[in-house]
């Protein structure tokens, strides 16, 4: 698998999209100043972390990708399918708009959110050169947010879903990901019967492929190339955080994307 690492940070990124001329980076929790339990790279202030610790992270986070800080614009995740278009940077005085899902045509933006197990996608249209990222756990993938996001581009840019390529990041793994009756409920009645492909019985819950989700969604709108990093979240604490694996006690690592 892919890794870069610089100043004590290790982050993954794709080969296509790094051929592309893509500059993005799924940062591992290595490298920041943290303490436990969001040791060492958290990046968000919603977990209990030190606002100032997690300013320091977020800084060595955009020098590693040699990214000015200020050029950084992120949302605040509420699990839905909102796709919000980056116009600007997010100041430090312009509140945060609810949304999983940004896209931007600007080089001078970087998009950034934040993850736990949920799924990061990554999207790029390289002859619009127009990109987004989506944040999909089950209550988003439910709610069509990769399929949102794709849309967004179109819309926003004439886009053509055929030149996109689709990048599906660390995430909770099926082994892992167990979920009740009520998400399996869910995800069927948005998606019918294509949806039990992405479930396995567990008893009285079941298994839930969010990879395997969200790539059906993005082939049915047409995307032409995606790509499933396969990289389980829960499987590896040393290296990611895990919302599910570490019981709620844990940080958000961040996920950076933006045009060269």
């Amino acid at each position: 698998m892919p890794f870069r690492s610089r100043d004590g940070l290790s982050w993954w990124y794709d080969e296509v999209l790094e051929e592309l001329g893509v500059l993005h980076g799924v940062f591992t929790r290595q490298g920041g100043v943290s303490p436990a339990p969001w040791n060492t790279l958290n990046t968000s202030i919603t977990v209990g972390d030190d606002p100032r610790r997690v300013r320091e992270n977020l800084v060595r986070v955009f020098q590693a990708l040699e990214r000015p800080f200020a050029s950084r614009y992120d949302t605040w995740l509420v699990h839905g399918a909102q796709v919000v278009q980056a116009l600007v940077p997010r100041g430090r005085r312009m509140p945060p708009l609810q949304a999983d899902a940004i896209i931007t045509h600007l080089p001078h933006v970087t998009l950034l959110m934040r993850f736990a197990d949920c799924l990061p996608v990554l999207v790029y249209e390289p002859r619009r050169r127009v990109l987004g990222i989506a944040h999909a756990g089950w209550r988003s993938t439910a709610r069509g947010v990769a399929m949102a996001l794709v849309d967004a581009l179109v819309q926003a840019y004439d886009a053509r879903p055929a030149d996109m390529v689709a990048v599906l990041g660390p995430a909770i793994g099926p082994d892992h990901y167990e979920v009740g009756p009520d998400v399996h409920q869910a995800l069927r009645t948005a998606f019918g019967e294509a949806a039990e492909a992405w479930f396995r019985p567990r008893g009285r819950r079941f298994t839930l492929d969010l990879w395997a989700a969200n790539a059906w969604q993005l082939r049915q709108v047409g995307v032409g190339t995606v790509r499933i990093s396969g990289l389980c979240t829960a499987c590896d604490t040393h290296r990611w955080f895990s919302h599910r694996a570490e019981k709620g006690r844990t940080g958000r690592f961040p996920v950076l994307m933006a045009l060269k």
